[in-house]
């Protein structure tokens, strides 16, 4: 077993930087179905620089590496000591590469441990069975996507659905439902596992099982390939799109598995994952622990650029797209300017935020002048040089709904003009936008190295107490595009597709298995 570790190091350098090949092919699918001129067709594009230059770099394709979640099985009497032993040192010195970002924190003092390990990380859950090779299957689920896993308890109440009873026909509209409540905010177009039965331990371990199924595999159970089958093409119905930007294409997976129950429980548990599918699986020679065997096709099979997007032109009616370039600081006269659909080049300082920072600043003073500036709700990937000097490995927005109950205030507080980040946020964001004469910019979530490419440098940092990803870092961005979702004139998108796709939704209300 003297090449274990080392196949595991790689198997984690390979899942955090390369998609494997059925999931670039989803993706692929997904630009042809939108047009080149939309919001979702230009995010697509954006995802798919993004594989590439992931792959490239060999670097975080998304800078959240999410919690590393690995299954094994191993022949009957292997030690599973020592491979765990191995599996958290091959975590640590991938952590310390910057191949993950430092995600393992406290959960009572918000400590960030710095190398992936403490209790309960990395998650590992050992099988035997009856062979000599070991099989390894890691996925790397970013915390975005992993805030909208949804458990249902049947018979349930739903928006825009109803009534779901406990039958196929409830199970169906739990599933739309998850799909339409996850909106942007998971990084969609996005891939979903399903569990039904079990308890609500086990329910949630089955659907986050789902996804390590192959995105072109056909469902044994003849019942649940037609279920897998009416939520794609009802799902990608529901015009909720890239991003959350509307579009032709919400969902490029499902997959359902079912298990036993108790007669008093009935739970439908989804594991909702992002575009940035991030899963893949070696066999291993049992006496060596060299790698045999990938077990899902190589991102390089698939490359990203050869499915473009489907030119369409513009309607006659529709107004030009506008690209306006601002340098840091902003002034409330540009940001006013500006309008729902515009997208926004900037060049100068921003400064990163995330939940940490929001809640300091609350009640503390800012380190830096934030009267014009930008926040970015981002928790990056960094190294150290040699020379003492850090530098950007991935840097792609975090999810903005977790800082609605101190934005608003920021804004005001500070006089901040614009903030960056992905799914939106709530009213009352809106409400200081609005007042303030601020802006709220969506991002392409998971597109980790292509913001990353936009910073030219690191000007400082504060509070790396906190830990990297919670730091306040200050970054001289050059070209960083992002699209005016939230203006201020009270307008937002993200409302705007959220009440679309509801009234979508509600054509399902209707029995459809009997």
């Amino acid at each position: 077993m003297e090449q274990f570790e080392e196949s595991i190091y790689r198997l984690i350098v390979e899942t955090s930087t390369n998609l494997p090949g059925d999931v670039r092919r989803a993706i692929r699918a997904a630009r042809e179905a939108e047009d080149r001129a939309t919001r979702a067709g230009l995010s697509l594009s954006t995802i798919a620089s993004n594989i590439t230059m992931a792959e490239c770099n060999v670097s975080p394709i998304c800078q959240d590496t999410g919690m590393p979640t690995f299954y094994l099985h191993v022949p009957v009497g292997a030690n599973q000591i020592v491979m765990k032993e191995k599996i958290r040192s091959a975590i640590a010195r991938a952590t310390k590469d910057g191949k993950l970002r430092t995600n393992s924190v406290d959960s009572l003092t918000g400590a960030n441990s710095g190398d992936n390990l403490g209790p309960g990380t990395p998650v590992i859950h050992f099988e035997q069975w009856e062979r000599d090779d070991i099989e390894v299957r890691l996925i790397l689920k970013g915390g975005g996507c992993e805030n909208k896993n949804i458990q249902y308890s049947l018979p349930c109440e739903l928006e825009g659905l109803g009534k779901a009873g406990r039958d196929l026909d409830g199970i169906r509209k739990c599933i739309l439902h998850a799909v339409y409540q996850a909106q942007g905010q998971g990084c969609s177009a996005g891939f979903i596992g399903v569990g039904i039965g079990g308890d609500r331990t086990t329910g949630y371990e089955l659907a986050k099982q789902q996804l390590f199924r192959r995105v072109d595999d056909v469902n044994p159970v003849p019942e649940l390939r037609r279920l897998e089958e009416y939520i794609m093409e009802a799902a990608n119905q529901l015009g909720i799109g890239t991003m959350g930007f509307g579009g032709n294409v919400t969902l490029l997976g499902c997959k359902i598995g079912a298990i036993n129950r108790l007669p008093a429980s009935f739970f439908v548990s989804v594991a909702y994952n992002c575009w940035a599918f991030r899963r893949q699986g070696v066999l291993l020679d049992g006496g060596s622990g060299e790698i045999k065997e990938w077990l899902y096709p190589r991102g390089d099979e698939v490359p990203m650029d050869e499915a473009p997007a489907a030119e369409a032109a513009q309607p006659a009616d529709a107004e030009p797209r506008r690209e306006i370039r601002l340098k840091t600081p902003l002034t409330e006269e540009q940001v006013r300017s500006l309008r729902v659909g515009d997208i926004v080049i900037l060049d100068g300082e921003i400064h990163t935020g995330r939940d940490a920072l929001h809640k300091y600043l609350v009640d503390h003073d800012s380190p830096v002048d934030l009267n014009g500036g930008v926040i970015y709700h981002c928790g990056p990937v960094m190294l150290k040089d040699e020379k003492g000097e850090w530098h950007v490995k991935a840097a792609g927005p975090t999810t903005s709904a977790r800082e609605e109950p101190y934005q608003a205030d920021i804004i005001r507080k500070f006089g901040v003009r614009a903030v960056i980040g992905k799914g939106g946020m709530g009213r009352k964001t809106l409400e200081a936008l609005k007042e303030c004469g601020a802006v709220y910019l969506n991002a392409v979530g998971g597109a980790a190295q292509y913001y990353a490419e936009c910073i030219k440098r690191v000007n400082g940092v504060h509070f790396l107490e906190f830990g990297i990803p919670e730091a306040m870092w200050h970054l001289e961005a050059e070209g960083f595009a992002a699209i005016v979702t939230m203006d201020a004139h009270g307008n937002s998108l993200h409302a705007d597709v959220e009440r679309d796709s509801l009234a979508k939704l509600e054509q399902f209300k209707e029995p459809v298995f009997k």
